[in-house]
């Protein structure tokens, strides 16, 4: 039978669905570990070695390992009362945590490699343990997390520590496997079968605003960078026009996004047949439409800082390939709200693709600015479509 206290730590139906100052302020971390994350990639853009797809594949594991930090603590605390003493604790260990993490990231697969995989391995069994004592309605669950979470934390220690970093690759590559596939699987044992989590109650408008807060805090990153690299540069005619092509991307983002189906997200979760689902769900498209905007990020450095400069080929995937990636987790984030992909999305996919042979031998500013193009394409598409409805559309999430 569980005690009154640890009901307590459930949120009612009366708890207020708006995130605490609390998470946003939790939120402020992960503004300075977005920033470590499309620093790291800008300063090998910028190198003068060739860029190994390797390098590249190192800062995506280490961005995993931050979502994955921050999504299970949006799910906690949208099931738990953040306003509980208790869950705050396990909010304030994980920030301080995820803190340590982010100051790791820029030498994360050097010589801050254990400190990176310790610090996650911390955060992700102490407060499964934590939770585990502290709300015994939560054991059943937390075994199965408990078991899963050690068993990936033997290759993040091993990787933190050994010496080879090709080698650190493959450990931290099974690592990051095995935490996203438990989550996926519902962390399944032997006899004991998967965690059964459809009917656990959560505040889905609660997980929605994160979801919504946290895709804001990437483009407020986004812009950080614009602002930063343009400030530090001449305000001649061809950086202060790539820095007007960043900002109006940033902006598109922004409409592409909200259009429709991100401002249906609360209502979508709410009214899901199975909302714990429905919610885990949403962090999978959100993660793809968040890694391209900070890819879209080191664009805009690029394009700034090089406006007439050579386009070399990892510049050009990279200042079109943030853009792509966005909306193709925009096209599933659209799926999973109304069961349909609009056509818009998927020809703004096509433009993306079949610009690339065009733009080898265009300067970084005309291949900005032609990713831009795509995105008011598929923005102006939104709104003719949007323009003769007078009713408004309602989410239809596949069964």
């Amino acid at each position: 039978m569980t005690g009154a206290g640890e009901a307590g730590l459930l949120r009612d139906a009366e708890s207020s669905q708006r995130a605490t100052f609390l998470e946003l302020f939790f939120d402020l971390v992960f503004v300075f570990a977005l920033t470590r994350i499309s620093q790291r990639l800008i300063t090998d853009f910028n190198s003068e070695r060739r860029i190994l797809l390797s390098e590249a594949g190192q800062t995506l594991l280490l961005f995993l390992a931050l979502w994955l930090i921050w999504t299970f603590t949006s799910l906690i605390t949208s099931r738990l009362d953040p306003d509980q003493p208790a869950i705050q604790l396990v909010v304030v260990g994980t920030m301080f945590g995820a803190m340590v993490m982010a100051v790791a990231v820029p030498k994360g697969f050097g010589e801050r490699a254990i400190i990176f995989a310790g610090a996650y391995v911390t955060i992700q069994i102490g407060r499964t343990v934590f939770l585990f004592f502290a709300h015994r309605a939560a054991r059943d669950v937390g075994v199965r997390v408990s078991v899963w979470l050690g068993l990936s934390a033997v290759p993040w220690l091993l990787g933190g520590v050994v010496d080879d970093v090709a080698v650190r690759g493959v450990l931290w590559t099974i690592a990051i496997l095995l935490d996203y596939g438990g989550a996926i699987a519902g962390w399944p044992l032997p006899v004991l079968g998967r965690a059964l989590t459809t009917d656990t109650p959560i505040a889905g408008e609660h997980l929605a605003e994160r979801y919504q807060q946290f895709l804001l805090i990437t483009l407020g990153e986004s812009i950080l960078v614009i602002g930063l690299t343009f400030s530090g540069s001449s305000f001649a005619i061809d950086r202060t026009t790539a820095f007007l092509v960043a900002f109006l991307t940033s902006v598109l983002i922004w409409r592409v996004y909200f259009h429709q189906a991100g401002h249906l997200l609360p209502l979508a979760i709410t009214t899901a047949r199975q909302p714990g689902r429905f919610g885990r769900s949403m962090s999978f498209s959100h993660l793809f439409m968040i890694a391209g905007i900070v890819l879209t990020a080191v664009g805009y450095e690029l394009s700034i800082a090089h406006p007439l400069g050579h386009t070399t080929p990892v510049w050009l995937y990279t200042i079109l390939g943030g853009p792509a990636l966005f909306l193709a987790g925009r096209s599933q984030f659209e799926y999973q709200v109304f069961a349909r992909v609009s056509w818009s999305r998927i020809g703004g996919l096509i433009a993306l693709a079949l610009l690339v042979p065009g733009l080898l031998h265009v300067p970084p500013l005309g291949v900005s600015a032609a990713a831009a193009g795509v995105l008011a394409g598929v923005a102006i598409a939104d709104a003719l479509r949007s323009r003769g409805r007078t009713v408004p559309e309602t989410p239809t999430p596949p069964t």
